[in-house]
């Protein structure tokens, strides 16, 4: 498969990377990385020298038509995902896009029509978000005891994205607003963990959240939180920050049997979890470790990452199958993201669901508008 690299920023070069260690891993021999585009000339050049891609130019479209394209990454600032994207399904390549993976449920709804097209028409292309943190070995390992019932079930959990950004890294253009960014750190950083919660937990049924813009010179939320009601009885809280100093990413799950925990940054591997089981059920740790001595045989030893999620990828991809994560997944972690922010700008419980057409928060996150005011001039350049 020839793959091109779209958007030459600094996460492109984990896309190369991913896509050049497949077949070392597992994933099907013969992927490409052959193109890499950007509307910045200079920039493409120079990331095709320090990555060895033996082609650089700034016009995806022209290699769609040309048929130099089988899967395309989308690496570019977020405004940018829909259009890309839509022209890859047309021209019947793969898209695998970075998160978010669009700006609203309008243009998820997009997505999935687009997707459906193709598929209508026989065209190969398929559409899949990266979401690497769900292909660790150890949130896959908490879905298989919670499943099987070891764990029993789960009652509470805490969803924590304690992440600091620097007033400079707002002031590129694109970032802190809805237009551009889609959101704050809701969409821009929580999205990661919450993603991985209902990964975990399944559908919610109701939000009741609050946000704040408390620090930085942004159109979008520095701060919120959320309390979240699962269909399954889980009580959670979301907290998604850009202000705090010591970072971190939490992750905690109080169930029947045991707590379970996962605390890293970035990303996380087998030594990132704690299980403290309830007293007389160590059965529970000894199951977690005796699961923890076979992840050694993994797609890299049990660590999240990109490579983990494209080897599952794209085997589906090679052999005509869905991939793992679908439009569908896509879309259910931004309505819980749409539903975050419609109950912190209306002070109101937001069920699953209720977000449809019409609703101002279908078309965009900031839906009937921010309780403080934009501070934000139009970016020059996206």
């Amino acid at each position: 498969m020839k793959v091109t690299i779209l958007g030459a920023g600094a996460i492109a070069g984990a896309h190369v990377d991913a896509v050049r260690a497949l077949a070392a891993h597992g994933g099907p021999d013969g992927a490409e990385v052959t193109h890499v585009v950007d509307v910045d000339a200079g920039r493409a050049a120079a990331f095709a020298a320090e990555h060895g891609v033996p082609h650089h130019g700034t016009d995806l479209q022209a290699l769609l038509d040309a048929g130099e394209v089988d899967v395309v990454h989308i690496c570019t600032p977020p405004s940018v995902h829909l259009q890309a994207a839509l022209a890859a399904l047309r021209a019947g390549a793969h898209v695998v896009v970075e998160k978010p993976a669009v700006l609203s449920l309008a243009e998820a709804d997009a997505l999935a029509a687009a997707e459906r097209q193709a598929i209508d028409a026989g065209l190969p292309g398929r559409f899949t978000q990266i979401v690497q943190h769900r292909f660790g070995a150890g949130i896959q390992r908490l879905r298989r005891l919670l499943d099987d019932g070891t764990l029993g079930a789960a009652y509470v959990a805490q969803c924590d994205t304690l992440w600091f950004r620097t007033p400079e890294y707002f002031e590129v253009p694109w970032r802190g607003r809805f237009d551009t960014e889609g959101g704050g750190t809701t969409m821009g950083h929580g999205i990661h963990q919450f993603d991985l919660l209902l990964a975990v937990l399944g559908p919610w049924t109701e939000v009741r959240a609050m946000a704040g813009r408390l620090a930085r010179h942004t159109d979008t939320e520095d701060v919120s939180t959320a309390l979240v009601r699962f269909a399954g009885g889980t009580m959670a809280t979301i907290t998604n920050s850009a202000v705090s100093p010591r970072q971190t990413s939490r992750l905690r799950f109080d169930t029947e049997a045991a707590t379970v925990e996962l605390e890293h940054l970035y990303g996380y591997d087998d030594t990132s979890w704690t299980v403290t089981p309830v007293a007389g059920r160590e059965d529970v740790a000894e199951a977690w470790a005796a699961d923890a001595a076979s992840s050694g045989t993994s797609v890299d030893g049990g660590a999240s990452g990109h490579l983990a999620q494209l080897v599952p990828t794209y085997l589906a991809l090679a052999e005509g199958r869905t991939p793992p994560v679908t439009v569908a997944d896509t879309r259910a972690t931004l309505e819980l993201a749409a539903a975050i922010y419609k109950s912190a700008f209306t002070d109101a419980t937001v069920r699953a669901g209720e977000i449809v057409e019409g609703d101002p928060f279908h078309a965009s996150m900031a839906g009937t508008g921010t309780p403080w005011p934009p501070v934000k001039d139009v970016p020059t350049a996206v």
